[in-house]
């Protein structure tokens, strides 16, 4: 599980931004957002970075589960 949705929402950033600063299709971005899919620690880093915040901080912690 991740958090990418929560700090989108958070910080008031659009799926369809990321996708294009990912350089990934929007569906691809939404998947990650809606937890369908986990993005590679890679594409994970990017999106911290993007979105000037930890990687860490983008993964659910496991007491929230």
């Amino acid at each position: 599980m991740n958090r990418i949705k929560a700090v989108l929402e958070e910080k008031g950033i659009k799926q369809t931004w990321l996708a294009e600063k990912l350089e990934k299709s929007y569906n691809m971005v939404n998947s990650y957002a809606q937890n369908r899919r986990q993005p590679s620690i890679e594409d994970l880093y990017r999106i911290a970075e993007i979105l000037n915040v930890d990687a860490k901080d983008l993964l659910a912690d496991k007491k929230d589960g």
